[in-house]
């Protein structure tokens, strides 16, 4: 089975990955060692290496593979790098951010998924990590800077406090919008008060919790 799933996990690299313009060596080598099949609910587990998005709970999804491999390679994570994740859903991007990066702190919103991804990375051996139980959007609980930021959900606008909470030359990766119009954007952080914004392909998230802009009364 595991040689199996191997070649699979190969297959996926090659047929889905690459062709979509991921061609970091070492992005590639990531998605090749970890084994995604590790991360999918058990039901899913023929799933693993499909180019799909593989339901964790009612609200919440794995990414295509395609789709975390372009975040990986547009986040040029460096081995010194601390990366804060929002939304950690499975732990399998988190494996991935870790197995590039120095730190990874990950906070997830749901705690039974909280649980089993902690689980998870620590059957795999992932020990670089920080997973909390919280709401990441709540940026208020954001104390320090950080070279990568990652959110594994759409918001329905970027808030400035994750921009602030980035580095001098830190990137930030997040999708905004509403389905079936996303955007992909990288923000790269560039001076004391100046940010990039670079809109990098478009696609369909389901949207972080709390992550869309609350409506506006007026009385």
């Amino acid at each position: 089975m595991s040689s199996l799933l191997e070649k699979c996990r190969y297959n996926m690299v090659e047929q889905q990955v690459r062709p979509w313009d991921v061609l970091d060596d070492k992005v590639l080598h990531t998605l090749e060692t970890i084994p995604r099949d590790a991360y999918v609910p058990a039901q899913y587990l023929n799933l693993s290496y499909a180019d799909s998005a593989i339901p964790l709970n009612d609200s919440q999804n794995m990414m295509h593979p395609i789709i975390e491999g372009r975040i990986l390679q547009l986040l040029n994570i460096q081995p010194e790098d601390d990366v804060l994740e929002i939304g950690t859903g499975s732990g399998y991007l988190t494996a991935c951010l870790a197995h590039l990066g120095c730190l990874v702190e990950s906070i997830e919103i749901d705690e039974a998924l909280a649980k089993q991804a902690a689980q998870t990375l620590l059957e795999q051996g992932v020990f670089n990590i920080s997973l909390s139980v919280g709401d990441g959007m709540d940026t208020s609980t954001i104390r320090k800077k950080y070279n990568v930021i990652v959110l594994t959900g759409a918001v329905s606008q970027i808030p400035q406090a994750f921009k602030d909470a980035l580095s001098n030359n830190g990137r930030m990766f997040v999708v905004t919008g509403e389905a079936p119009a996303m955007t992909a954007h990288l923000i790269t952080r560039s001076g004391e008060n100046e940010w990039t914004d670079e809109v990098i392909f478009e696609t369909v998230l389901k949207p972080l919790i709390h992550g869309e802009k609350k409506a506006e009364f007026t009385f």
